[in-house]
């Protein structure tokens, strides 16, 4: 019966509709720009959102028991699916302010290793699942965290509306034996900024808009500004700071020192 339960409730889970609206209020932050420090949003609602950061070690590929890693914010929380059974889930998920947002995962395995990389994005409306971008990736020559673009002509992210995404990395790690998977998926949701915080944005250096970002729980859009800080000015002693101080917000420090890869692009997409 618990098994059934428990069946049940995953179930509401992926299949319940959880386009949620969100519109963040700006924080006056004035003499704080020079602290990095991720304030989290409040999560979206239990039954969406679930996923997993974290994908399961590949014994025999030589990444020193690692995993491919989505640098995304998580949130544990329960799901009530009885009068007896609490269901334990971990919601993989974070905002942004742009229609076409990046993505970024840390990939621990050798080219040697790695037969292909694939991204997916997917839409959940009325119950039904729309891929609306799919691509396989170029293979990074070394490890270390790549980003994955949402080119804007592959769709454009609408305001309120969640979407699903998957990063899956396919392994060979023994010519005799057969391909392994390790993967990651979370979900991504487009807000509706208000005025005050656009313009903070428009007043700010580019460091202090990361930390604007930052402080508003705007993850993606914070993430993504201090990257691209990162591969201007890779000896940056500041930027590898925020760096660090932005991973390990969400427990994310272990992987803050493996490098940033301006890597990798679409081999080729479609919209099935």
């Amino acid at each position: 019966m618990k098994i059934l339960q428990l069946t049940i409730a995953l179930g509401i889970l992926f299949t319940s509709n959880i386009s949620y609206p969100l519109k963040l209020q700006a924080l006056p932050i004035n003499h704080h720009l020079a602290s990095l420090k991720f304030v989290p949003p409040p999560p979206p609602p239990n039954r969406g959102a679930t996923g997993s950061r974290s994908g399961a070690a590949s014994r025999g590929c030589t990444a020193n028991s690692q995993t491919v890693t989505a640098l995304v914010p998580t949130y544990q929380t329960t799901l009530n699916s009885g009068e007896q059974t609490i269901v334990p889930i971990t919601q993989v998920w974070g905002l942004t302010n742009t229609e076409s947002p990046q993505f970024f995962f840390f990939v621990p395995y050798n080219v040697s290793s790695i037969k292909n990389i694939e991204f997916v994005l997917q839409e959940q409306t009325n119950n039904k699942n729309k891929t609306l971008y799919r691509t396989n990736l170029t293979i990074p020559k070394s490890p270390g965290i790549i980003s994955v673009n949402l080119p804007p002509t592959a769709t454009s992210l609408q305001i309120g509306t969640m979407y699903h995404w998957f990063f899956k990395v396919r392994l060979q790690c023994d010519q005799q034996q057969p391909l392994k998977l390790d993967y990651t998926e979370g979900w991504i949701q487009r807000i509706n900024q208000n005025s005050t915080l656009n313009a903070q944005l428009k007043q700010a250096q580019p460091q202090q808009q990361v930390t604007l970002y930052a402080a508003n729980g705007v993850w993606y859009d914070a993430i993504m500004n201090l990257a691209e800080l990162r591969l201007k000015d890779p000896q940056n002693q500041d930027l590898l700071t925020q760096w660090a101080t932005l991973l390990s917000s969400v427990s994310l420090g272990e992987i803050a020192t493996q490098p940033l890869i301006d890597c990798c692009q679409p081999q080729l997409n479609n919209v099935p």
